[in-house]
């Protein structure tokens, strides 16, 4: 069972199976909407184009939003209590191998959706990425008691629609969603293995 403090809400206790299976329902369920958004509306996915910068840069756009995340963590006690609660729900029952489906399927369907066909629907402009972040901030809204987590969701929505807002490519927002996932979870993962029972 996840362990509650005082000031976080009553949640019961996933197992690896149920949080394996809503990640990928989770990915395919915003992978549909892209596809049927792409297919029913007007407007142009944003294109991934495969090159060494554009890796590169989202390399290290993850680095740096994992950097600013450990120092937001360290800072803010209500993102830092939001951030606890989610991870341990989310990564508590998963073994290490599974944090390589928890950095691809979020990096490659919130990406392809907020930032591939939401960010060019709402305009390719500062206005599309504020409001296809707040979008991308909500979905991560799991009590209205984890509204910082929202908050700090938001922001990174920012970045990364700023990153394909710059480069006009979606490839460096979806390795730089992958990256931070992975190292934000493996480590939080590890430091969780080396806690005492």
């Amino acid at each position: 069972m996840v362990q509650q403090r005082p000031d976080q809400p009553e949640v019961e206790s996933l197992s690896r199976t149920q949080v394996l299976i809503a990640m990928g329902v989770t990915a395919v369920v915003l992978l549909l909407i892209a596809k049927l958004w792409v297919q029913f509306g007007t407007v142009i996915l944003l294109p991934v184009r495969w090159s060494s910068i554009a890796i590169l840069q989202g390399f290290g756009l993850g680095l740096v939003i994992t950097l600013a995340s450990a120092v937001v963590y360290r800072v803010w006690a209500a993102y830092r209590q939001s951030a606890d609660y989610y991870l341990a729900l989310v990564l508590k029952p998963l073994v290490l191998p599974d944090l390589i489906w928890l950095g691809l399927l979020p990096g490659l369907s919130e990406e392809l959706l907020f930032r591939g066909v939401m960010l060019p629907a709402f305009g390719l402009t500062v206005e599309g990425v504020i409001i296809s972040s707040l979008c991308f901030g909500v979905m991560h809204l799991s009590s209205p008691r984890q509204w910082s987590y929202v908050v700090w969701a938001a922001a990174i929505g920012i970045l990364l629609g700023y990153s394909a807002l710059l480069t006009g490519n979606l490839l460096v927002p979806i390795v730089a969603h992958i990256v931070t996932n992975l190292i934000s979870s493996t480590i939080w993962k590890w430091g969780d293995r080396e806690k005492p029972a």
